[in-house]
């Protein structure tokens, strides 16, 4: 089910709620998950994934993509999706180098980018001074 951004004031669809939920729980899964202790530097199960030659790559290419996906169902609109995409296909070019590419995928998080960009619209056209 495709949404709209409510705009300030509007409710704000179960569905819609739910659906962010959901997203944010994936991309932290996917970026954030696990932590290494006395460095304090976070992520998840995509460079792990990535690790796997070809398979991983696209496999880690296929999540990122239906991420974004679920931003246009949320309302992203085409300019937030183009920016989302670029994101999307450096973190998947990065992830192409052997193991320097896994570190690179690490630092990027591409995927926690892309969700900051969602929310950040968001709250731009849930604001109040939006409209």
């Amino acid at each position: 089910m495709a949404f709209k951004i409510p705009a300030a004031g509007e409710p704000v669809p179960r569905g819609y709620a739910e659906l962010l939920d959901q997203l944010d729980r994936t991309v932290h899964q996917l970026d954030a998950r696990f932590r290494i202790p006395l460095l304090g530097v976070r992520f998840g199960w995509d460079p792990i994934i990535g690790m796997i030659p070809i398979a991983g790559d696209i496999a880690a290419l296929i999540l990122a993509l239906r991420i974004v996906e679920r931003a246009r169902e949320l309302g992203a609109d085409k300019a937030l999706v183009h920016r989302m995409l670029v994101n999307v296909a450096v973190d998947a070019a990065i992830g192409l180098i052997p193991i320097a590419g896994t570190l690179l995928d690490i630092a990027l998080r591409a995927n926690l980018r892309n969700l900051q960009l969602l929310t950040d619209e968001i709250r731009r056209q849930r604001s109040p001074s939006a409209h």
